[in-house]
């Protein structure tokens, strides 16, 4: 959903309480562990962020705390929501003259030797439709990797009308969080 200007805590804090009850808007729950779902468009980028268990553990600690969501720019709801599968946030990025508000429930969590992360799935009060993995790995060589995997379409009339344009945040802010778990590991 988009709103004029920056929203305040408690606008955030009414579309979280009026979105805890809502199911997520599509059926391919879990799917970006996998073969993704036709009809939406598919997105994986990666970020290289470095090599060993000490920035493997880091960049789990940033995923874990927000950190790309936090450096990328996003107001959060609650100010670190809890990474548990059933668990509702909300997240808003102010751009010129509206915000994007996003409402989410996490989907599945990954929590193994070698990968780190979490997915959410969109709810009604999202302006996108669809699922967003964001994990760490780290590999045989211990190389470690930040990989955001989504699948997503247009839900919000503005998100369609936007076509281009919503495409372009859409990337942008993606590469913001790309970029800000890599500047949390490296500091």
């Amino acid at each position: 959903m988009f709103t004029l200007g920056r929203p305040s805590v408690e606008d955030l804090d009414r579309v979280l309480s009026s979105q805890v009850s809502e199911a997520v808007t599509y059926d391919e729950v879990g799917a970006t562990r996998g073969e993704m779902p036709n009809g939406y468009r598919h997105d994986r980028h990666v970020a290289v962020l470095g090599q060993g268990r000490g920035v493997f553990e880091r960049a789990a600690d940033g995923v874990r705390r927000w950190e790309a969501h936090r450096g990328a720019g996003m107001t959060l709801r609650p100010d670190v929501p809890e990474l548990r599968e059933g668990a509702t946030m909300v997240q808003a990025l102010t751009l010129p003259l509206v915000s994007a508000v996003a409402a989410c429930r996490i989907v599945y969590l990954v929590d193994e030797a070698n990968a780190f992360g979490f997915a959410y799935g969109t709810l009604p009060a999202h302006p996108e439709q669809g699922e967003e993995a964001f994990t760490v790995h780290r590999d045989a060589e211990g190389v470690v990797t930040f990989v955001i995997a989504a699948f997503s379409r247009p839900h919000h009339s503005l998100a369609r009308i936007g076509g281009p344009l919503t495409r372009r945040i859409q990337l942008h802010t993606t590469q913001r969080y790309l970029d800000a778990l890599k500047a949390f590991v490296t500091a």
